[in-house]
């Protein structure tokens, strides 16, 4: 437990401190003026260092020929200028001029990198600034001010920034050596200069933040939007699904009862009064099925269709396959049916997947095979429920040609839904043969 808490404070430190995006790609131009900054900035420092070190002249020690005692030590050489007292001896003198040159140096010659390194050159330059004696600071504010500028500005990782600052600050506060020791240490300017830098780099912190939180709430918006767009359009297409099978279903037993009638109205009454009674029933059938899907549309929550003010009724399964069956042969289309349901109840999205497998199926018939027979055959394979429909091809033993295939388009869709599949075509000895195969158990 301890190891997995350590490894994720490890990962959440390594997060914080990785660089956001990738390193922008510096143009010429911009690396020309950073290298001409450094330049100019050095040649500057350079020259306020030589005037400290050289216009100044040093302090003489007395001439010894007027001085009866003269102090012990080596004598001195023609041609130089008398040491300071208590300076070391020439094979030992280290001249302060040249840590001023170069820590000079090192203040401004990092600026040229100040884009593609924005922190690792503020580092070397408060280093550099601290590390030198009390004048550096003086002319060297103005650089760590670009410094400074340039972490805020170019960083690619502002906690790093803020904590670089706040670091620098404290440091400043101990060894800046150019505040009057009877101020406080945040008199210093280097120290005001970096508590500034702090305080913009966490108002930029929490700037981007806030950016960032509007674009991914943008982007939320902009991804609800179009799953509802999506939602709303296979909502759209389920109901010219529901509508096809129920309306196309219905009105081709009806057309074709009504045709029956017309043909024996004068010669055989009885038979014409059935055949209106079939048009009756699947009139009825249809309105109740397309009542229902209209409820579904605009349904009050409170179980009867807004419209109507009916109670509305479950949708059809494979318990009024018989119904369905009895219209069909009403129709004068014979049917043999073999039904084997699986031993658990069907999930209601599969059961009416099957009822419009099967209604598809006789109605396509009904339209294309005058005349044939059809067979239903539906049994169940381990945790497949498998439907198939065939026809003998009518009366000329061909199939139809007809239709714009919608209908089998819907099917494979409403059985994609749950996983199933369709297979639909003529048979090799005449005829049609859809096979279907969905699992029937609730996933």
């Amino acid at each position: 437990m301890e190891t997995d808490e350590r490894q994720g404070w490890r990962r959440q430190v390594r997060d914080a401190l990785r660089p956001d995006g990738q390193a922008p790609r510096l143009s010429r131009r911009a690396v020309v003026t950073d290298a001409v900054l450094a330049l100019a900035l050095t040649a500057l420092v350079m020259f306020a260092v030589s005037r400290l070190h050289f216009d100044a002249p040093w302090p003489s020690r007395p001439d010894p020929a007027l001085d009866p005692c003269p102090p012990p030590g080596p004598p001195i050489p023609p041609g130089r200028p008398p040491l300071p007292p208590g300076a070391p001896p020439p094979d030992t003198e280290f001249h302060p001029a040249i840590q001023a040159y170069v820590l000079g140096a090192l203040t401004t010659l990092p600026l040229a990198a100040r884009r593609r390194f924005p922190l690792a050159v503020f580092w070397v330059v408060m280093c550099a600034t601290l590390a030198g004696p009390d004048y550096t600071t003086r002319f060297t504010f103005l650089v760590c001010l670009i410094a400074a500028g340039s972490a805020l500005v170019h960083s690619r990782n502002l906690t790093s920034t803020m904590g670089s600052f706040a670091l620098a600050a404290v440091l400043a506060a101990t060894f800046d050596r150019t505040t009057d020791p009877a101020l406080p240490f945040w008199s210093s300017r280097l120290f005001v200069l970096l508590v500034v830098a702090l305080i913009a780099s966490m108002v930029r912190y929490w700037q981007l933040r806030l950016r960032a939180t509007q674009l991914r709430f943008a982007e939320l918006q902009v991804a609800q939007e179009k799953a509802m767009r999506e939602a709303i359009d296979e909502e759209r297409s389920r109901i010219a699904r529901e509508l096809h099978d129920v309306v196309t279903h219905n009105v081709s037993v009806m057309v074709i009862q009504a045709g029956a009638a017309r043909k024996v109205m004068d010669t055989a009454p009885e038979q014409s009064k059935e055949a209106l009674l079939a048009v009756e029933a699947s009139g009825r059938a249809a309105m109740s099925e397309l009542r229902h899907v209209m409820g579904l549309i605009a349904a009050s929550g409170t179980g009867h269709s807004e419209s109507t003010g009916e109670a509305l009724e479950p949708q059809p399964g494979l318990d009024q396959l018989d119904d369905l069956v009895r219209r069909v042969r009403a129709a004068g289309l014979p049917v043999t049916v073999a039904l084997s349901p699986p031993p658990e109840p069907l999930p209601p999205g599969v059961d009416l997947t099957a009822y419009r497998v099967v209604q598809e199926a006789l109605t396509n018939t009904m339209k294309h095979a005058a005349g044939s027979t059809a067979s239903v055959t539906i049994g169940h394979d381990d945790g497949w429920l498998e439907i198939e429909v065939t026809d003998t091809g009518g009366a000329q033993g061909t199939y139809a040609q007809g239709g714009n295939g919608r209908g089998l388009i819907g099917l494979r869709e409403r059985l994609a839904v749950y996983g199933g599949t369709l297979v639909a075509g003529r048979r090799i000895g005449g005829g049609y043969k859809i096979e279907a195969r969905v699992p029937w158990r609730a996933v």
